[in-house]
């Protein structure tokens, strides 16, 4: 790895401690029952406040991905275990048993398996369905190496967002990703959009993209369908991972929703400490309004 200056963050990214009773419950049924979470294995700076709230993004396909980003801190391995056949049961009674009136459900890429996982991730939705009628379900999914079948797989479960993140612009992603490309990350979007699904991205900031890069992205995402993009500084988990090249100031992530949303996204979530899932349940209801008034306009 490069050695680059270490840069010292500034306040705005400085999140607050918590250990209110949500969150001690949060934590005990996740742990409790054997789970994974994006918000321990991504070391999400959100934890804290999410955990407060009740909420939490679920993580499943095991702890360990066949993919090596140059971003990511969760744990690599190309031959991971083989998939629990119970995790869906399991996930689907901890967000029962949480009273989670939105979940959050992403997964790490199981490249060693024929599906990608896909029907692992249709069994989960559906149980979920089964045991919390009135849950709202948002998938972060992978891009199934580009398998539009195995993605059919989980939109068949009928999740009320479908998410796949693009992570960083084109011109950064082949340094930043491994495997997945910035051009087939929007097929996938394209097809999820074009399946009849709410369709949402996410992006890091702060790795040595330009503003005028970030605003083609924003074009890329609307050519894709795409309603919902959140926005969030890249902080870096460990020497062995990518450098930050820039700690982006709040008024500039203020001025990328202001841009992104005159542009015509629905909603742009952006701030130093947002992630794909900070805030979930808002950012639908915000998509969901927007698109419902294209649809009055449009009839």
């Amino acid at each position: 790895m490069d050695k680059a200056p270490i840069l010292r963050k500034p306040k705005w990214l400085k999140s607050a401690l918590s250990s209110t009773h949500h969150y001690q419950e949060t934590s005990s049924t996740i742990h409790g029952a054997g789970l994974h979470t994006i918000c321990a294995s991504g070391k999400c700076p959100n934890r804290s406040e999410c955990w407060s709230r009740g909420t939490a993004t679920f993580m499943i396909g095991g702890n360990y991905c066949t993919r090596a980003c140059r971003f990511c801190a969760t744990a690599f391995d190309k031959h991971p275990p083989a998939l629990d056949p119970l995790e869906p049961i399991r996930v689907a009674e901890s967000i029962h048993r949480m009273g989670l009136k939105y979940a959050v459900i992403t997964s790490v890429d199981r490249d060693d398996l024929p599906d990608g996982g896909a029907e692992h991730w249709r069994q989960t939705i559906e149980e979920i369905r089964e045991k919390s009628p009135g849950t709202k379900i948002e998938v972060l999914i992978p891009d199934f190496d580009g398998d539009e079948t195995a993605i059919d797989t989980v939109l068949s479960a009928c999740p009320d967002v479908v998410g796949h993140n693009l992570e960083t612009v084109e011109r950064l992603t082949p340094i930043v990703r491994y495997r997945a490309t910035y051009r087939s990350s929007l097929s996938v979007l394209r097809h999820i959009h074009e399946a009849g699904f709410v369709c949402k991205t996410g992006i890091m900031v702060g790795l040595g993209e330009t503003a005028d890069e970030v605003y083609a992205l924003f074009s890329d995402c609307l050519d894709s369908g795409v309603s919902t993009l959140t926005i969030g500084q890249y902080l870096r988990p460990s020497h062995k991972h990518i450098p930050v090249v820039e700690y982006v100031h709040p008024d500039q992530f203020r001025h990328y929703k202001e841009v992104g949303e005159s542009m015509g996204l629905s909603h742009v979530e952006s701030g130093p400490l947002v992630r794909s899932s900070y805030h979930a349940d808002a950012q639908f209801e915000h998509a969901k309004h927007h698109l419902d008034l294209k649809d009055l306009i449009s009839r």
